[in-house]
């Protein structure tokens, strides 16, 4: 009984071992495996903020640069920087 065990055993672990079976997988996984790009994900980049160059002349008066991507932060920046030096 035990020489059964021992030779059913070995005859699993040789089986087991064998590579006719990696190879079909491994030839048919790089035909198999496509990747898709999704629309949906993208690769997200931070929002650079407007840069604003703020200068004062001998006279006490304030000008500014403002730099930047959007539109909209740039006008926005202006409008602030107008109210809080009460600059018309």
């Amino acid at each position: 009984m035990k020489s059964v065990f021992i030779f059913l055993a070995v005859f699993l672990l040789i089986s087991g071992c064998t590579r006719d079976g990696d190879e079909q997988r491994v030839a048919s996984t790089p035909a198999e495996t496509q990747f898709k790009q999704v629309p949906q994900i993208q690769q997200v980049k931070p929002e650079k903020p407007a840069k604003i160059k703020l200068k004062r002349s001998a006279k006490d008066d304030y000008t500014w640069e403002i730099s930047g991507d959007n539109v909209d932060e740039v006008v926005n920046a202006d409008r602030r920087l107008r109210k809080l030096l009460k600059v018309e």
